[in-house]
């Protein structure tokens, strides 16, 4: 069996071990599915009904939606942080350094765990989302592709995840570490408002944020319009945007993380 496969093979062992530990520690898959009906709710209600006219209310139900997906998958990937700090601190990585396995199956492992929490946050936020008015408008094949967009970008974060957990000293860094830097990208976004609202340099950041051409491909695909459509290369290209920015995160964060985990895997 040649490296990679063999790294493919005792991956699906180590994803089956993360997936059993969390079956183990329920709060984990509490805190992945709790929170953003939560936030649905919140802000589905709160703050559409704070907006008044035909911009409230279920257009902007079905406009916040996307947004909520995309902002929690991203937020799942604290667990990679977590997870991989935790085993850190607890001496895991070096009972796993100890067996004949290859070194690429406990990152990848850990990514493609986190990436079925991913999964099932999705599925209960769907359901959530229905309840409040929520609506699929595009067609079935365009949906399945939404979707399939929105677990790319989750599992391209987890490789950020990944590299961060790696890097913290403690599960406590890690805990703030794996969050601090996502509110910035999340709120700066088209996630809960639109574009055309943002002022200056803000808008055009938010225009290339990664986060919102995933939320804005999402949208497309869902069918689920609201106000005057973007403008702008990435907003015109949101789901040929989306999956570059996912690419690029991929390419640049699995290197990184793997050669991290060489390095403390080797001590």
């Amino acid at each position: 069996m040649n490296g990679l496969a063999k790294g493919i093979s005792d991956g699906g062992v180590i994803t089956w071990r993360n997936l059993v530990n969390v079956r183990r520690n329920p709060d984990w898959l509490m805190a992945a599915t709790v929170q953003p009906i939560m936030f649905v709710l919140l802000f589905a209600y709160v703050f559409g009904g704070a907006i008044g006219g035909a911009a409230g209310g279920q257009a902007y139900r079905e406009f916040l939606i996307a947004g909520i997906f995309v902002q929690t998958v991203a937020f799942n990937s604290a667990f990679t942080v977590i997870g991989f700090a935790n085993d850190l601190q607890r001496g895991i990585i070096d009972r796993f350094r100890s067996l004949p396995m290859s070194r690429l199956a406990v990152i990848l492992g850990r990514t493609t765990s986190d990436l079925v929490i991913s999964v099932v946050a999705l599925v209960v936020m769907s359901l959530c989302g229905l309840v409040v008015g929520w609506r699929i408008r595009g067609s079935l094949v365009d949906a399945v592709g939404a979707y399939l967009v929105i677990l790319l970008f989750a599992w391209s974060l987890t490789w950020v995840g990944a590299l961060i957990g790696l890097l913290a000293r403690s599960v406590e860094v890690a805990q703030s570490a794996g969050l601090i830097w996502m509110f910035p990208l999340t709120f700066i976004s088209s996630a809960f408002v639109p574009l055309d609202t943002l002022p200056g340099i803000l808008r055009t950041i938010a225009e290339w944020n990664p986060f919102t051409a995933v939320i804005n491909a999402t949208r497309q695909l869902f069918g689920n319009s609201f106000g005057t459509p973007p403008t702008g290369w990435p907003s015109e290209h949101a789901v040929l945007y989306s999956i570059l920015c996912c690419i690029a995160l991929i390419g640049i964060f699995a290197p990184l993380a793997t050669a991290r985990y060489r390095r403390v895997s080797s001590r």
